[in-house]
């Protein structure tokens, strides 16, 4: 049975039957004949919706009411039919006004439908160069079971796909460039690879044989050098494209030494393996025992290889700037890169008390005929691995939470952050608040996966906050499961602006109450008392009330308390030195027992807030 037959036999149940189901969704709408040309807006701007968005059905003849919801047959008027398709053929425009014809887009069918007939029409999605259509000057798009007005956001976003649709940057003419400045032999290396598989290409005896071949493949266009033909196989492509062809790294540490800044410039295969040579030579290499002995290096090699091969194959070629790879030793990588994201892949809501800064990985490269080139060399593989392959080695606790800065519109910069997602942090947060997740989770404990993907959105939550932008956790890094448990489980929810397509996950703000939040709540107890007294005392008492309310242990001793403040990062204490912060931690509990902020919990040294307590003196008296 066809689609529009299962609906049409759902409203036949219902309207013989007086009973309700829900037919309209973002692809089906229902629509009573209109009366006149005034009643049938709400028709073309449903048909303008669709248009603009999937496509979609529209069934003409059946109204819709809300209070009680019920469906009344109305029957379809057959002298309306011309006036709809003189609208659909002349009524709607482009941006600047001009008449576009969607009839080739829109098929009508007349259906009988109990004791009386009903319109159907079929809507097809415009290509997305043709997008958007108006109606009245407004552009519609399919939200649900509702017609919208297109944001200008949206609309910036359109303009942007058009523009990479008509302008693939990597073909921009090169200045000054003739037919001599390309290098045969790195031509024919080219084709070496591309005839690894199946013969297609002969090698070519000089570059003027080679035209041809050069030209279908877009490294001339009109007998005039692109940048993407300088950057595979042209001579000296830095006197030509300047920047484009350049890399620059630097070591950003306390000791400085000359070897630390290197500058190269090449070609595009080369390029890649000098900057990933470069990172290795200045990152830690240690000795893996679980793979008989090989290096291990403090980055995966896989990220590192296809982190910078990304940057140089999606990096805006119509900028003259150059790449910057910066490493921080012991803290993180920085791929500074010249260009920006697409607008439709930015979720940005910043002005909202929860901000939302995130991009959605994509898998359509900035370069197409760049991305092809590199394919033939196992330079890049398609499917947006660079933003898969981060996210799911961060899942993997191979590294820390990734994340873009925007500089300016055209300079972003991509860091990848040494240690572990799911760290001793996230272990020390899990752990104080062991109660309050297993009473959410219905009395079990949190599985592995969703410590990792709770610690993902944990750290995202934080860096947007501070300005970062974090990619996007979606069912499509396997962790659907863990996703959906978490949101069950209230731990997890959907951010109110989320999308359907895209959901953005955010914290149960328990998880995310700061000391300010603690210290109303004690500042109730102990009054000014509470005021007079040092950070230190003031985060050990936030802890051991933490401990209280969240913890299954309830009470917690001076060694914990003191852990607890060092993997949260209260004080800047080397490891080294931990012994000491213990002491000191040991001595503010003491003191704040002998003053009865705090007390020992059935005789133990494991404290509990003092709730009875009697505002006397300060604790320095």
């Amino acid at each position: 049975m066809k689609a529009i037959d299962k609906i049409l036999q759902k409203l036949e149940d219902c309207i013989v039957n007086d009973t309700f189901q829900a037919v309209e969704t973002e692809l089906i709408e229902l629509k009573p004949s209109p009366a006149n040309p005034k009643g049938a807006k709400s028709l073309y701007h449903s048909i303008c919706a669709f248009l603009n968005t999937n496509g979609g059905i529209v069934i003409i003849g059946i109204e819709e009411k809300q209070n009680p919801p019920a469906y009344f047959l109305r029957g379809y008027n057959e002298d309306f039919e011309n006036n709809i398709k003189e609208t659909i053929a002349k009524s709607f425009t482009d941006a600047q006004n001009n008449i576009i014809n969607t009839t080739e887009f829109v098929n009508f069918q007349i259906k009988d439908f109990l004791n009386e007939r009903i319109l159907v029409l079929y809507i097809d999605k415009l290509p997305d160069e043709n997008k958007f259509v108006y109606f009245d000057k407004i552009a519609y798009q399919r939200k649900l079971t509702g017609d919208h007005k297109v944001s200008e956001d949206d609309i910036k976003r359109q303009i942007e796909i058009i523009e990479e649709i008509i302008n693939a940057r990597e073909l921009l003419p090169v200045e000054n460039a003739t037919l001599n400045d390309l290098d045969v032999d790195k031509l024919n290396e080219y084709i070496q690879l591309l005839n690894k598989e199946t013969k297609v290409e002969t090698f070519k005896a000089d570059i003027s044989a080679a035209l041809p071949f050069m030209t279908r493949k877009r490294f001339v266009i009109d007998e005039r050098i692109t940048t993407l033909g300088m950057l595979v196989c042209g001579n000296h492509p830095e006197d030509f494209i300047g920047n484009r062809c350049q890399v620059d790294g630097f070591v950003d540490s306390e000791v400085q030494i000359v070897q630390d800044k290197k500058v190269y410039k090449d070609n595009v295969l080369p390029l890649m393996e000098k900057s990933v040579a470069y990172i290795y030579k200045n990152i830690q290499v240690g000795v893996s025992f679980e793979n008989a002995g090989s290096k291990a290096p403090e980055y995966p090699d896989k990220l590192i290889r296809e982190c910078v091969n990304n940057a140089i194959a999606h990096r805006d070629y119509s900028i003259d700037k150059y790449i910057n790879i910066t490493i921080k030793p012991n803290t993180h990588i920085e791929i500074r890169n010249p260009g920006s994201f697409k607008k439709l892949l930015l979720i940005e809501e910043i002005n909202h008390a929860l901000p939302i800064r995130r991009i959605i990985p994509d898998s359509k490269p900035r370069n197409p005929k760049l991305a092809a080139i590199l394919k033939v060399f196992d330079k890049w593989e398609g499917k947006g691995i660079g933003m898969a392959t981060l996210t799911n080695i961060a899942l993997e606790n191979q590294i820390d939470l990734p994340y873009y800065r925007f500089y300016s519109e055209d300079d972003l910069g991509l860091f990848i952050p040494k240690g572990r997602l799911f760290d001793e942090k996230m272990e020390t947060l899990f752990e104080t608040y062991d109660l309050f997740i297993e009473n959410a989770l219905g009395g079990i404990e949190l599985s592995q996966e969703q410590k990792i993907v709770l610690s993902y959105l944990y750290k995202s939550e934080k860096a947007n906050n501070r300005y970062r932008y974090t990619i996007l956790l979606s069912p499509d890094n396997n962790h659907h499961d863990a996703i959906e448990k978490l949101e069950k489980s209230g731990l997890i929810f959907k951010h109110e602006l989320s999308s359907k397509l895209y959901p953005v996950y955010y914290i149960n703000r328990e998880l995310l109450k700061t000391d300010v939040d603690f210290y109303n709540y004690l500042r109730t107890i102990y009054g000014g008392g509470f005021d007079n007294l040092s950070k230190d005392y003031k985060a050990v008492l936030v802890e051991i009330l933490k401990s209280n309310n969240y913890s299954k242990r309830r009470a917690i001793n001076a060694s914990q308390t003191a852990l607890n403040l060092y993997y949260i990062g209260f004080a800047k204490i080397e490891a080294v030195k931990l012994d000491n912060f213990r002491r000191k931690i040991r001595i503010i509990i003491n003191r704040l027992e002998e003053s009865k902020f705090i007390k020992k919990l059935d005789g133990k040294p494991q404290y509990i807030i003092n709730t009875d307590y009697v505002r006397t003196n300060s604790l320095f008296d």
